[in-house]
């Protein structure tokens, strides 16, 4: 190429001062000139040859700038929807730290309802075990929320972070698809769980030791059911 473009630029010389002609030379040209136009030869300016370039150059830049699509498709270009879903897979422990966190909060709570007797166990102990409870559920029951989230939930917000969790887990899925299904079936238990036990919780004589039994066992079946969730939030992440 850099040898085409030195052809097409004039290399000579510039003249002299010395040989540049006088000012008033616009009359007719030198004799020694020819006049015949056949041997007549313009020679081509550096504008000219740019644009002579520019015509050569130009179509050939889209092959010179994009590689073959053949090569495209031989080293593995994966579309969005893979990537994302390869993105969610090695993010999916983010995903599921509020999963992994009620269940703690849940065992916590069997611990504080059962490690004391019957005459040891007060309101305080109660009040506790409540608290974790409420936690746990993470503003999944409508009759634990404070005024803020209510509101929030009444305006259309999501306010339960299960569902939101179950719905960027399955946000790659069909709406009909069975997993997804399944793992919103699963969160509709879990949150049934919930609202079971902390209306236990809320009853009066939960200090009795057979009432207590009755709240553990139900504490028990929540661990359950968070446990399968986060086995359906697994499976729409195909883990």
């Amino acid at each position: 190429m850099s040898k085409l473009i030195a052809s097409l630029i004039p290399t000579t010389p510039a003249p002299s001062s010395a040989a540049q002609p006088p000012l008033n030379s616009r009359s007719s040209p030198p004799s020694h000139y020819p006049h015949s136009s056949s041997y007549e030869i313009n020679p081509i300016s550096r504008r000219n040859a740019a644009v002579l370039l520019s015509s050569i150059i130009t179509p050939l830049l889209p092959s010179l700038l994009q590689p073959p699509l053949a090569s495209a498709f031989s080293i593995g270009i994966s579309g969005p929807k893979e990537w994302l879903k390869e993105q969610k897979k090695k993010t999916y422990k983010f995903l599921l730290a509020p999963v992994d966190g009620s269940r703690n909060i849940l065992q916590s709570a069997y611990l504080v309802l059962m490690k004391k007797s019957e005459a040891e166990f007060g309101e305080d102990d109660l009040a506790e075990v409540q608290k974790l409870l409420v936690s746990a559920a993470r503003d999944c029951v409508p009759l634990d929320r404070n005024s803020f989230v209510e509101f929030q939930s009444t305006t259309g917000v999501e306010v339960c972070t299960f569902r939101l969790v179950v719905k960027n887990a399955s946000s790659l899925l069909d709406d009909k698809d069975p997993i997804k299904l399944e793992a919103e079936a699963k969160l509709d238990d879990l949150i049934r769980s919930f609202s079971s036990l902390n209306g236990m919780v809320r009853e009066r004589g939960i200090e009795l030791t057979s009432n207590r039994q009755r709240v553990a066992d139900a504490l028990n079946d929540t661990i359950s059911s968070l446990n399968n969730l986060e086995q359906g939030i697994k499976d729409c992440l195909q883990i």
